[in-house]
């Protein structure tokens, strides 16, 4: 045994190889070293009962592998053709391009995040994008923060700790990544109380809870993953605006989704939107940057400025707080609502707007490219929870294929990775979320993947 791990090469001889030189020269030093020492563990662990030794070559194959996965990041960029526009697995929102210009000017070197070009000192990093939505939605202040949960936990806690909130059981709900609404209240501090029932509420079951104790505040929550129907009510939002005010306490709408564009101009199901909320008397609403807003992953809180002032000056604020890239892609972003160019430069509104005689046009081109496959009708979604159960019509490449789950893995392993469905044990792809900009690679993806006839 002894003498036959005598044949084992030694580290250091493996390092001292020009293979292993080359890579150094791109992986490091200790890096390499890393790869080499665990791949020699191996050898010594499997020599015991082979009794064979790889060849030099063979080894070092095996250690660039493993260096090769080891610096490959794991996110990655995709291409998206499974027709879901909002996909939260797959990053939600694609930004526009002058969000992804501002970022990478931003990115690039140092900026004006907290400091004051006018006066030379320091500044505040909570008045970026504020003007902005403070044009858009007209509230009185604005704060944006890491993403939507974060936002109703920081209102909740400023506003409400220690407190009673009431709120619907309608509204009870549960998020993508099991995280629940209860759950976030209850961490803010704030005292949950429950009026209603699973399927109805009304203006008296808020009014009951607000007399028999003290409240600091009425939540509401849109229901933006699901969808109740048949024998239900709920009050309307002014309604409760008006009834917490007669008792001197604040309203706070969590709408989720972010809508600015009113949905059903694009033949959907209305979104509530910020505009709306604030009209309708919320002191305070939260809501998303990475839904139907079209930004990126932020959560937002506007309203009334004496409420904002005690969110921006609480402690939870610091731990939660938006960073340069997230503020500089969510003001590109917002910019193009001011500029009324929203349908025409935001990914999400382009792909909501876009004629299905377009998606079919673009269908039956791949068609032609790849000459496969044929077009047939299809159904697109919103999807990361907003708009529930709303679809829109599309048109779809339906590729027949011997085993499709495994098509769709080898999809995935293209460059970029490729992100199909199955419908009818056909692989089927959706022009409505493929960037055009992705159009080429997803066309030579397909053909690399594809059987030779």
């Amino acid at each position: 045994m002894i003498n036959g791990l005598k044949k084992i090469p030694s580290v250091e001889s493996v390092m001292q190889t020009k293979t292993a030189a080359e890579l150094v020269a791109v992986y490091g030093r200790s890096l390499t070293l890393e790869a080499i020492r665990q791949e020699m563990e191996i050898v010594r662990r499997d020599y015991a009962a082979s009794k064979t030794v790889p060849q030099r070559a063979a080894l070092l194959d095996a250690v660039q592998m493993r260096l090769e996965e080891w610096v490959t990041p794991s996110l990655l960029g995709v291409i998206n053709a499974t027709g879901v526009i909002l996909h939260t697995n797959l990053g939600r929102a694609p930004l526009s391009r002058s969000a992804i210009e501002m970022m990478s000017g931003v990115a690039a070197g140092y900026s004006t995040l907290e400091f004051d070009l006018e006066t030379g000192k320091r500044g505040s990093r909570t008045w970026h994008a504020e003007d902005l939505l403070k044009q858009i939605t007209g509230a009185e202040a604005a704060l944006v923060v890491n993403n939507n949960a974060s936002a109703v936990m920081l209102a909740l806690s400023a506003l409400a700790k220690r407190r009673r909130v009431v709120i619907s059981r309608s509204q009870l709900v549960e998020i993508g990544g099991g995280f629940r609404v209860p759950d976030v209240m209850r961490q803010s501090g704030a005292k949950l109380v429950e009026v209603g029932t699973t399927n109805r509420v009304h203006v008296r079951d808020y009014e009951t809870a607000l007399a028999e104790q003290p409240v600091a505040l009425i939540m509401q929550a849109h229901h933006s993953n699901f969808r109740i129907v048949g024998f239900t009510s709920e009050p309307a939002l002014k309604d409760l605006a008006d009834l917490a005010h007669n008792y001197g306490i604040y309203l706070l709408d969590d709408i989720g989704s972010g809508a600015l564009l009113d949905t059903a101009q694009f033949g959907l199901a209305h979104e509530p939107t910020v505009q709306e909320s604030l009209a309708a008397g919320a002191d305070v609403v939260c809501f998303s940057g990475d839904k139907l807003l079209g930004g990126p992953q932020a959560g937002i809180i506007v309203g009334k400025a004496d409420l904002l002032k005690k969110m921006k000056k609480h402690p939870f604020a610091r731990a939660i707080r938006a960073d340069k890239l997230c503020l500089s892609a969510l003001s590109a972003t917002l910019l193009h609502y001011l500029k009324d160019e929203a349908e025409r430069e935001i990914p999400i509104w382009q792909m909501i707007s876009q004629p299905v005689e377009q998606v079919h046009k673009r269908a039956a081109y791949w068609v032609n490219v790849l000459q496969r496959g044929e077009v047939i009708p299809g159904k697109s979604t919103v999807g990361g929870g907003s708009l529930p159960e709303e679809e829109m019509d599309t048109w779809l490449m339906a590729l027949d294929v011997r085993h499709p789950d495994r098509f769709l893995a080898k999809l995935r392993e293209m460059n970029p990775p490729i992100i199909a469905r199955v419908k009818a044990d056909r692989i089927v792809l959706d022009p409505r979320t493929v960037l055009a900009e992705q159009e080429d690679a997803l066309l030579v993806g397909l053909q690399n993947a594809l059987p030779v006839k």
